[in-house]
């Protein structure tokens, strides 16, 4: 197994870092252990018959850590490789982490995994294989979770998290974002390609941020904690989370069914997502990407985040 030192500062930005340098700024010092190392070859077999460049890793670092002196499961998207996409190699890896981790859980170690996703979606390269993939990582992690696991999504990237990442995040325990994260099922492009751009503007930014952008997300329930882009916001919050008690059972997601039903009570007769924004108490919604972290967090504290304590 390999070691990655912390050199970085942990106040460096969280968009602008690579995976490795966001497990440097997150994680203790020369904690963390790299499971399947680069020197074993895994790198996709797929790549070469579309004369598209592979990478050592394929896209994702999973291993051991510690957070805080807490032991910790950890796994990596590199975003900048092929969009972070969910591959045969890089699913593997990543079912791989959670069922070592799972096992572990089963004997009470290491109680929490963390995610750091960013990703559009299945390698189309890859097709089925990387649909597979997504598949057993979901399964994977539900698994996972059954046994107290505390899975938690850190997204920050420049990919997001669309597709089967999306459905991935949404699997987790808890959805840490800063203000560049997105996240979806279909992706903007995808959504233009099939439906045309009158039915939505990849290009228009702003449109995209209202329907899928982390402070969205935040206000309509879609993400549980939102943090300004930096390395130590992340950690802190990922701190916090390991000491909250996890659970997967029949109550939870009953819980969760309710929260969701209610939530599209609420927002049914929304035509797009300033209605939704007013209806969360959000005076001037137009505003929302015009401010700060500082401001934004303060008017999260004075309207009250959805809750989701079922989770």
């Amino acid at each position: 197994m390999s070691t990655i030192s912390s050199s970085m500062s942990v106040g460096a930005s969280w968009l602008e870092s690579t995976a490795r340098e966001r497990l440097t700024g997150l994680l203790d010092p020369d904690s963390f252990n790299e499971f399947v190392g680069p020197w074993e070859r895994e790198a996709s077999p797929h790549l070469a018959r579309f004369n598209l460049p592979a990478s050592f890793d394929d896209g994702i670092v999973v291993g051991s850590a510690s957070l805080n002196g807490q032991p910790i499961w950890i796994a990596a998207q590199e975003g900048r490789f092929m969009g972070g996409t969910f591959s045969e190699v890089a699913g593997a890896k990543l079912v791989g982490l959670l069922r070592v981790a799972r096992a572990f859980a089963q004997q009470g170690k290491p109680r929490a995994v963390l995610l750091l996703l960013d990703s559009g979606g299945v390698r189309l390269q890859e097709a089925n294989a990387g649909e597979l993939a997504v598949s057993e990582v979901i399964r994977a992690l539900l698994q996972a979770r059954s046994t107290g696991l505390r899975v938690i999504a850190l997204i920050g990237g420049t990919a997001g998290a669309f597709g089967g990442g999306g459905i991935v995040t949404a699997c987790c325990s808890d959805i840490v974002v800063s203000e560049h994260a997105r996240i979806g099922v279909t992706g903007p492009e995808v959504i233009e390609i099939n439906k045309g751009v009158e039915e939505f503007d990849s290009k228009d930014r702003a449109l995209v941020w209202r329907i899928t952008g982390a402070r969205t997300r935040v206000l309509t329930g879609g993400a549980d904690r939102y943090v300004k882009d930096d390395m130590e916001a992340f950690r802190r919050v990922a701190i916090e989370l390991l000491t909250h008690p996890a659970s997967l059972d029949l109550e939870l997601l009953k819980g969760e069914q309710r929260r969701l039903k209610n939530r599209l009570d609420d927002f049914r007769d929304c035509e797009d997502a300033l209605d939704i924004l007013r209806k969360r108490g959000w005076n001037h919604p137009e505003r929302m990407f015009e401010i700060d972290d500082e401001q934004f967090l303060c008017e999260l504290k004075k309207i009250g985040e959805e809750s989701h304590v079922a989770r």
